[in-house]
């Protein structure tokens, strides 16, 4: 956890709902999301800003009390944000989701805004999904304000004036920078919304190549894709036990003098101990 600001915990599923749409929010605590979103940017068109600001503060403080919480607001860049910060957040905020981040500069003016809105402590899951803010990531990222971030492949894609595919290749580079400038900067990194929510192969597949890349958890955009991203970014019981065996067994021989050793077929030495302890923590076992 970053000095004085809110922890973020795990998140392997971050679910969205719309800041317009009450009934759908107050389910949230219901799907088995690691943390929630209530989105007063995408899923909130022009002419309803106002009304999705009164939502979200009106219902965080109880919906907080039932789950983690954040709010997505408004790209910094639009005439909304500086409105949804002192309109629409409330302390009770596990994070707010920051879309559009773009340069150190651009964290500096979010953490300033934040701070005159008296919510110096909470911090930003910053979105990094334009070609500026995928070459400016691994500072970025390493903003004391940013606790998170997410990779918006849709708005990548269109920045870039590419091709969205299924087989994600136009996206390939710009997904690996920013999983790796999170890991530079400490924090956990989400990856991209599956936009067609009825697929459940393409997600589960996504979901897994993110989990190989070092990514954290995925943006869920329905409650049907929770489950999946829960799952996904959890060890199983197998590889949680074969942790267990290759750290215990390279402990024994360590006293022996030996570096490296075979365990189920398989050579394990530093690295692979290293990865074992990871397991261990994704499956709660660790701190």
């Amino acid at each position: 956890m970053k000095a004085n600001l809110t922890e973020l915990g795990r998140v392997r599923s971050l679910l969205f709902a719309p800041a317009v749409r009450p009934d759908f929010i107050a389910k949230l605590p219901s799907r088995g999301a690691d943390a929630v979103v209530i989105d007063c940017e995408d899923a909130t068109p022009p002419n309803a800003k106002k009304e999705a600001r009164t939502h979200t503060r009106e219902l965080t403080p109880g919906l907080a009390k039932k789950c983690a919480v954040t709010v997505r607001v408004n790209d910094p860049s639009t005439s909304w944000f500086v409105d949804d910060v002192h309109q629409a957040l409330t302390p009770e905020l596990t994070a707010v989701v920051v879309p559009k981040i773009e340069s150190v500069e651009g964290m500096n003016f979010v953490a300033a805004e934040l701070d005159r809105a008296g919510l110096g402590h909470i911090g930003v899951i910053a979105g990094i999904e334009t070609a500026l803010g995928v070459a400016s990531a691994r500072a970025t990222l390493g903003h004391t304000r940013v606790v998170g971030a997410y990779f918006g492949a849709e708005d990548f894609v269109a920045d870039m004036g590419g091709v969205r595919t299924a087989g994600n290749i136009e996206v390939l580079y710009a997904r690996s920078e920013v999983v790796l400038a999170a890991r530079l900067g400490g924090v956990p990194a989400l990856d991209q919304v599956v936009t067609d929510f009825r697929d459940d192969s393409r997600f589960q597949a996504e979901a897994d190549d993110a989990r190989a890349m070092g990514y954290a958890g995925k943006l869920c955009i329905h409650p049907g894709q929770v489950t999946l991203a829960n799952a996904a970014f959890a060890p199983t019981v197998e590889q949680v036990n074969q942790a267990r065996r290759f750290i215990e067994a390279h402990a024994a021989a360590a006293k022996k003098g030996l570096a490296a050793i075979e365990v189920d077929g398989q050579m394990v030495d530093a690295p692979v101990v290293a990865q074992a302890l990871r397991v261990l923590t994704l499956a709660g076992e660790t701190d």
